[in-house]
């Protein structure tokens, strides 16, 4: 648990490739904490803060992959101070879609992961990070059956880079991080008894 000010909480992301399910199982992720009577926020990056916004409008924009990795980091930096830190001092579990293992797995491509991972260096790792792993194939049919405009990740050949990343970054933060993947085929209700397994163990 992640210890703020005296009051114990605890710091979980879901992360996974775009189209494996990570908003649908922290829904359910949530419900599951508040059944237990236990207090949860839900929150995801990039933030709903100002740099946040500013990512989401440049996703589809002419910013280069090169810009992101800062962007990232300094909406990090105010996510984590506006708002998942005061939320874990008053003894909310806080469950964040998406952390910093995203920056590793999607921005090491522009930049290299060591450099990446430089620029989060400062950032507190979760608690628990629950990686949904899903082929890219099958992530790619998800985001094309939702008849969206797409961003500049949602293309397969991007897909696979960035599930090379994953597991880059799996590899790279052994030892420091709590990772658990999450297989993430089938129903949503099959999806969430395996995150609900690994996050209540016992």
């Amino acid at each position: 648990m992640t210890t703020v000010g005296g009051v114990n909480a605890r710091f979980i992301a879901i992360e996974g490739l775009d189209g494996s399910g990570g908003t649908t199982q922290l829904t359910r992720l949530k419900a599951a904490f508040e059944a237990r009577g236990a207090a949860v926020m839900v929150t995801r990056e990039p933030s709903d803060r100002p740099v946040g916004k500013l990512i989401r409008a440049q996703l589809a924009g002419e910013l280069g992959d090169a810009v992101f990795p800062y962007l990232f980091a300094a909406d990090r930096r105010d996510h984590l101070d506006a708002v998942v830190l005061p939320a874990l001092a008053r003894g909310e579990n806080v469950l964040t879609d998406r952390y910093a293992l995203s920056s590793f797995a999607y921005q090491a491509e522009a930049h290299g992961l060591d450099r990446v991972m430089r620029l989060n260096q400062d950032f507190p790792a979760p608690d628990l990070t629950i990686l949904l792993d899903l082929d890219p194939q099958t992530c790619l049919d998800r985001i094309l059956a939702r008849g969206l405009p797409r961003d500049r990740f949602e293309t397969l050949d991007r897909l696979r880079t960035i599930a090379a990343g994953y597991d880059a970054a799996v590899l790279a933060c052994e030892g420091r991080w709590r990772i658990a993947r999450v297989d993430a085929r089938g129903t949503a209700d099959a999806v969430a008894e395996r995150v609900f397994a690994v996050v209540w163990p016992d």
